[in-house]
């Protein structure tokens, strides 16, 4: 299965943004990659060029391939509304972004794995597609054999589930009810979706 497998402190440098999850080399190096990217004088970025910056944030941040981010975004305008609205609730409604923001994994990316491998449940059934769109009413939850995973238990330890307020969490089941789709200022991401949409549009 496709995924970027590049180095990700290289990339949070150049966005300036912890996107793949906390990085201490980040906040010891927090400016551009490179020998020179201290004191290298940057030219001015184009239009273009911030556009495209901002889409390969998403992208890395959702762990997305250029392909299927196409194919998201034009499902998003296929759907109407604001189409940047609809991409960002795209991405947060697949299987692996939802495993993540339920605290069972620390970063997506080891999200992505647990669905992977087979430690992910939605609606009682074993579910290992990582692309998979949840929707209100669905419950993600864990395999019983996985609930002691150690990766689990300390991703799971003193997480915050009510920070978001879209997911609904059962500590005894260790499971989590998707309630419904986040409205856009509940998607804490600090993503320009606009760009992304004027880039397309060309």
């Amino acid at each position: 299965m496709a995924r970027y497998r590049g180095p990700q402190t290289r990339i949070a440098r150049k966005f300036g943004e912890p996107i793949f999850g906390p990085d201490k080399v980040l906040d010891k190096k927090n400016y551009p990659p490179g020998f020179h990217g201290l004191t290298k004088k940057r030219r001015k970025t184009s239009e273009y060029g911030i556009q495209l910056k901002e889409k390969q944030k998403a992208k890395y941040t959702y762990g997305i391939l250029e392909k299927q981010f196409r194919n998201i975004f034009a499902k998003a305008t296929a759907a109407g509304g604001v189409t940047g609205v609809v991409l960002l609730q795209m991405l947060e409604t697949r299987l692996d972004n939802l495993v993540y923001r339920l605290g069972v994994a620390p970063t997506r990316a080891s999200a992505r794995q647990m669905v992977t491998h087979r430690h992910i449940l939605v609606n009682g059934a074993i579910c290992n597609i990582p692309s998979a769109c949840v929707k209100p009413g669905d419950i993600v939850g864990i395999r019983e054999k996985s609930k002691s995973l150690e990766i689990v238990t300390n991703s799971l330890n003193g997480f915050n589930h009510s920070k978001y307020h879209w997911i609904e969490w059962d500590q005894e089941n260790m499971a989590g009810k998707f309630m419904s789709i986040p409205e856009r200022e509940d998607i804490p991401e600090n993503i320009k979706e606009q760009l992304i949409v004027e880039l397309y549009s060309k």
